[in-house]
């Protein structure tokens, strides 16, 4: 009876693994134990965060609305109401762009919202 291994394999999964560890820090990149348990955590970590990455623009979008909306008389919260009301079409990510970048603009859009609340 020939003795059969799974020697290559194994290799080839320990080598995989150690490459995804490739950048850590310490003992996680080169021993496969220690690296096992530091690269699923690190994909763990990075499913999350992928996942918080949409809330966290979001909030920094609301921030930046919220201080054009200041600048320009308004509250946030009136500034949304009046775009509802005035069926703007326009998202938080392209008024955020605009209050940063075109503030004679989100001026604009502002005034109209002003003009939908009155």
């Amino acid at each position: 009876m020939v003795r059969v291994t799974n020697a290559v394999a194994a290799h080839k999964a320990r080598k995989r693994l150690l490459k995804r560890a490739k950048g850590f820090v310490g003992d996680r990149k080169n021993h496969i134990r220690l690296s096992a348990d530091a690269v699923l955590s690190a994909l763990a970590f990075s499913y999350r965060h992928r996942k918080l990455k949409k809330r966290d623009f979001r909030k920094l979008w609301i921030i930046r609305i919220g201080v054009g909306a200041k600048i320009n008389g308004l509250s946030y919260s009136k500034l949304i109401d009046g775009l509802k009301k005035s069926g703007c079409g326009l998202n938080r990510k392209m008024l955020s762009d605009m209050a940063i970048r075109d503030p004679s603009s989100f001026a604009a859009v502002a005034g109209s919202a002003k003009q939908a609340l009155a």
